[in-house]
């Protein structure tokens, strides 16, 4: 599925990222306009990190769809938690 299909503020030149498959460690090339992707070798369904603009785009739901759009917004906030609970325990560490 790509966003840039339905974006309201396309972006001139997407780029690509590289992720590792969880399932079996192949390299997965995934463009900044892809939600999900799957893998080349096996199938898994991996899915876009980079939720920068599904974040704070006025346009997000409508671009993406409400369900990968909830789905994003899951992922952005548990990335959310997981930064703050690094942030502190750095914190505790050096205190």
């Amino acid at each position: 599925m790509s966003i840039m299909s339905g974006c309201q503020g396309k972006p001139t030149s997407p780029t690509i990222h590289e992720k590792v498959c969880p399932r079996c460690g192949n390299i997965i090339e995934i463009f900044s306009i892809d939600t999900q992707i799957p893998c080349d070798n096996c199938g898994f369904v991996a899915y876009n990190d980079t939720l920068s603009c599904v974040q704070w785009c006025q346009y997000a739901r409508k671009c993406v769809g409400d369900e990968m759009y909830e789905h994003m917004m899951e992922i952005a906030a548990l990335q959310k938690q997981k930064a703050a609970e690094e942030r502190q325990r750095k914190e505790e560490e050096n205190a």
